[in-house]
């Protein structure tokens, strides 16, 4: 097994560097043959998200539509895939960043119904109750 680092994924999906692309595709086809095995965890995914919206202005959608097959792949580990996967769906369903998505479901999950915060995108997540302290 070995550790999957964003810049792979970024390479891959921007296919801004078409030699390391390649590379990149070749290890993921690796990965979905079951040849390889990667692992990654959230914050390699958050920073995914963060670079291609921010640095390439990629849309949210198209970001999730890329990511969604990636994480999924038999081959790659994801530390709480599950949740990976629901925050993307999130993510891509409300009008907040990809970290608020994930905190959001981790609250969900450990059954915390209450936040503290300033941040008002939090108000627009049914179930969810935002305070300011």
């Amino acid at each position: 097994m070995t550790f999957l680092e964003a810049n792979v994924i970024i390479r891959y999906l921007t296919m801004d560097e078409p030699a390391k692309a390649a590379r990149c595709e070749r290890l993921f086809d690796r990965a979905a043959r079951g040849q390889e095995v990667l692992t990654t965890n959230i914050l390699v995914i958050a920073e995914v998200v963060w670079v291609l919206a921010g640095v390439y202005r990629v849309a949210k959608e198209r970001i999730v539509d890329a990511l969604l097959p990636l994480v999924s792949l038999d081959g790659v580990r994801v530390e709480a895939k599950g949740s990976v996967l629901a925050s993307l769906g999130l993510f891509r369903e409300k009008p907040i960043d990809f970290v608020d998505a994930y905190n959001a479901v981790w609250m969900q999950e450990a059954d915390v119904k209450n936040i503290y915060s300033y941040d008002t995108d939090f108000d627009r997540l049914p179930g969810l109750k935002r305070v300011e302290p």
